[in-house]
């Protein structure tokens, strides 16, 4: 199976501080692949490199075969990669419904009818249906996450890259989250990075672990659980023999 998404030898330093260091990365079509770590382990730098958002100190990044390395982030939107952010991005006085649009818009042009039901769509699939004329400043902090997702889902994408995404909801609505990603799996390839691990382990094919900035474990929930390097970094205890 070819990877849909291949970093070789992915590097960022900032005067002369390592945070992202010789990084190999695939990430396989039609899988929720995720992303965990300790807190600096240098998650972000990697990920707003895949996206565009920064160019990398050295190494390569491919999409679909392609070489997008120097590519801006909205030219890798245009090819099929959407992402949310760990801070929200919605325009706050816009409503749910205005910014779906504004995002199915540039698949569907000026076609508004196909604009409304593409909105009409990822609205409902994300549980916000019922807000689609609410302003997203009046929404609750999860739901612009869920406005974010819908927001990407909109674009049909063949990657979604979700940063954080249950951070700030409640537990019937992480409950909804994670049927949605198995659903869309069908659709799309997911890039997950999230700190609640109970989500990671119910929901991953594959984890990726960083810490300082390099690749620390790769592999499916139960390797990566039963790893006792990961558990000495991340997961909070001792590997049984040390």
């Amino acid at each position: 199976m070819s990877a849909i998404l291949s970093a070789r030898g992915l590097s960022k330093s900032f005067q002369g501080l390592r945070a992202v260091h010789e990084v190999d990365f695939d990430l396989a079509p039609n899988q929720v692949h995720a992303l965990i770590g300790p807190n600096g382990a240098g998650k972000t730098t990697f990920v707003s490199m895949l996206i565009g958002r920064l160019a990398p100190s050295s190494g390569t990044i491919a999409f679909e075969g392609r070489d997008i390395t120097a590519l801006p982030d909205h030219a890798r939107v245009a090819l099929g990669m959407a992402y949310t952010f760990q801070i929200t991005s919605v325009f706050s006085r816009l409503t749910a419904h205005e910014n779906v649009a504004l995002a199915a818009r540039r698949r569907l042009g000026t076609d508004r009818a196909a604009v409304d039901r593409e909105v009409s769509e990822a609205l409902a699939r994300t549980g916000l249906g019922d807000r689609a004329q609410v302003a997203a400043e009046d929404l609750s902090y999860g739901h612009q996450r869920l406005l974010e997702i819908a927001m990407g889902l909109a674009q049909r994408p063949r990657l979604m890259i979700l940063d954080e995404p249950t951070q700030g909801l409640a537990e019937s609505e992480i409950a909804a989250f994670k049927s949605l990603i198995r659903e869309l799996k069908q659709e799309t390839t997911i890039l997950l990075i999230e700190h609640n691990m109970a989500v990671v382990m119910e929901l991953a094919d594959r984890i990726t672990v960083l810490n300082f900035g390099e690749v620390l474990a790769e592999g499916t929930p139960g390797q990566i659980h039963a790893d006792p390097a990961v558990q000495a970094a991340y997961l909070g205890t001792e590997p049984a023999d040390a």
